[in-house]
């Protein structure tokens, strides 16, 4: 079927393989953490200010070592976005990850049912009309109607769903449908907004870490504390899932419940990511197919390579977000496009070669 994931010759491992492959697997994912460590690392020393490694390393574990200015530039500056550009990083690829599988579709991601489309209308009903619920501060009404509206989009979505069958094509067709009203109201938006507001909006739909505050990074780090163990818990039942739907309901697998929850945990977590930061795109691409190259498509290992990739990227943009012009620093947004942009085309020439 056209849209399906590639499935591999199926080779018969011996025992001894089989752990060898493991192995093999682990130390991948030990390496994927550590080089994700140096490139957190670098992130928090790239910007305006001349903060070399070595500095940053002694702020970070022992501060008292620097000044009260390097002190400030780390933790209240540097630090919150560094952080949450690993936790967005996360994120978006652990719901890429999820979502290629219950569709079973290497080129979807998160926002290909209309997630980032509904959260960048709510950004923009906020700037340019205020109009929000009346209990949220000032200070979070953009954000706040970012994520309502994006995870409001998935539940509309699971109820035309499972009006019309809750299949994958329908699935995505709803999506697409989605998209393309969201992008028209946001355009209405556009069009009826002041200079100032409608560069509010141009500004927050090319993504941008300059927004991130501890309070934001706690409050994603919770969404992924409390959705991640959910994820990891079904890991073999996603295993089961790519061998097709009539195997996994042969292993007793309630295949309709398995994609409502996933497709909930997936709304859960790109509309927490969005509405932080803003559009940012191709990780949920990007991140989950680097893992499946190194690790495979077995889910107790892809998912937390994901997360490693996914939070690699995402680091790797930062710096190159503010080292790619010197003075001026890139909405994000940008910078990820340019990394998963020839991903996403090399997919498309490689799943055409095996039409």
């Amino acid at each position: 079927m056209v849209g399906e994931l590639p499935y591999k010759k199926t080779r018969i491992l011996t025992e001894e393989g089989f752990e060898r492959l493991q192995k093999r697997r682990n130390l991948k994912i030990a390496l994927l953490a550590a080089v994700c460590l140096l490139a957190f690392c670098i992130d928090i020393a790239s910007g305006p200010s001349s903060l070399g490694l070595k500095e940053v390393v002694l702020g970070l574990f022992n501060s008292g070592a620097v000044d009260k200015e390097t002190q400030v530039i780390i933790w209240k500056i540097r630090m919150p976005q560094a952080v949450m550009a690993a936790l967005v990083g996360m994120a978006l690829s652990i719901a890429g990850t999820e979502m290629q599988t219950i569709l079973n579709n290497p080129l979807a991601s998160p926002f290909t049912l209309g997630v980032s489309a509904a959260a960048t209308f709510g950004a923009a009903l906020a700037i340019v009309s205020g109009i929000s619920l009346p209990f949220i501060s000032s200070n979070w009404i953009v954000s706040a109607n970012a994520f309502l509206l994006a995870f409001g989009s998935v539940l509309l979505l699971q109820a035309l769903a499972r009006w019309r069958g809750s299949g994958a094509g329908v699935l995505v067709l709803f999506g697409i449908a989605l998209v393309f009203t969201f992008n028209a109201l946001t355009a209405l938006l556009h069009y009826i907004a002041t200079p100032e507001a409608l560069q509010q909006i141009v500004f927050w739909s090319m993504g941008s870490l300059g927004r991130s505050n501890w309070d934001k990074v706690q409050l994603l780090a919770i969404v992924l504390a409390v959705t991640l163990p959910f994820t990891f818990a079904v890991s073999w039942k996603m295993t089961a899932l790519r061998l097709g739907e009539d195997r996994a309901r042969g292993f007793g697998i309630n295949v309709k419940r398995l994609r409502f929850n996933s497709l909930f945990r997936i709304s859960v977590l790109a509309a927490a990511a969005v509405s932080f930061v803003g559009a940012i795109g191709f990780i949920g691409l990007a991140g989950p197919h680097i893992a499946r190259m190194l690790v495979g498509e077995e889910h107790r290992y892809w998912f937390p390579a994901s997360l490693l990739t996914g939070a690699l990227v995402m680091s790797l943009s930062s710096v190159a977000s503010k080292m790619l012009i010197p003075g001026v620093l890139l909405p994000i947004g940008i910078v990820t496009a340019l990394v998963g942009v020839p991903i996403f085309i090399y997919l498309i020439i490689k799943k055409g070669q095996k039409m």
